[in-house]
């Protein structure tokens, strides 16, 4: 398992999952697998996103402006507003385009959930994903080629955790193909649980 990963995990494992549960209308233990799900498959677009200079550059600016790490200073009352995931949708937007329906059916056939409360919990977690990369920034000092290779190793890891998993969301960030992918992703991320 990743940094990134596991701290936000860490979180999760707690104040998280019961919150996210009701609000889901599922169990905490599905709450906090489908958060391990998306949490990976953020973080991957986000290195990828990050792998060219101007992207790395862009997400650099928007984490030194809104995600200082902060939002885990009060978790509890970020999770308990569901307005409060409105701020994700952008990110989400902004990190998967126009895939980001394709990417939360196959977080939501992964996990059971429908697709409406994956796209919920999605734009829940992305906050906390780049709360999470703008409090490894500041207390490292990374400048945007440093964040990007800092995202590599991440995603990295995680592709060790899940093989194929990165290709699998390059494929559909990359693809105008109809081709289905969700089962393989669907298959890959399972690997993340074995």
């Amino acid at each position: 398992m990743n940094f990134i990963t596991q701290m936000i995990t860490q979180q999760v494992a707690g104040v998280a999952a019961r919150a996210l549960a009701p609000r889901l209308g599922v169990s905490e233990a599905t709450a906090e697998r489908a958060v391990l799900v998306a949490v990976p498959l953020i973080l991957a677009a986000l290195a990828r996103n990050a792998a060219r200079p101007e992207g790395a550059k862009e997400l650099h600016q928007a984490v030194n402006e809104d995600h200082d790490g902060s939002i885990f200073d009060n978790l509890g009352g970020y999770l308990g507003d569901p307005q409060a995931a409105a701020n994700g949708a952008g990110i989400l937007g902004h990190v998967f385009g126009e895939q980001q329906g394709a990417v939360q059916n196959s977080v939501a056939q992964a996990t059971g959930l429908d697709p409406n409360a994956a796209g919920d919990l999605m734009a829940t977690v992305a906050p906390l994903v780049l709360g999470a990369v703008g409090q490894t920034q500041r207390q490292n000092d990374l400048d945007p080629g440093g964040l990007s290779d800092f995202l590599d190793t991440q995603r990295q890891q995680t592709e060790a955790a899940a093989p194929g998993l990165t290709g699998a969301l390059n494929s559909m960030l990359d693809s105008n193909r109809d081709g289905s992918v969700t089962d393989d992703v669907g298959r890959l991320l399972g690997n993340l649980f074995k």
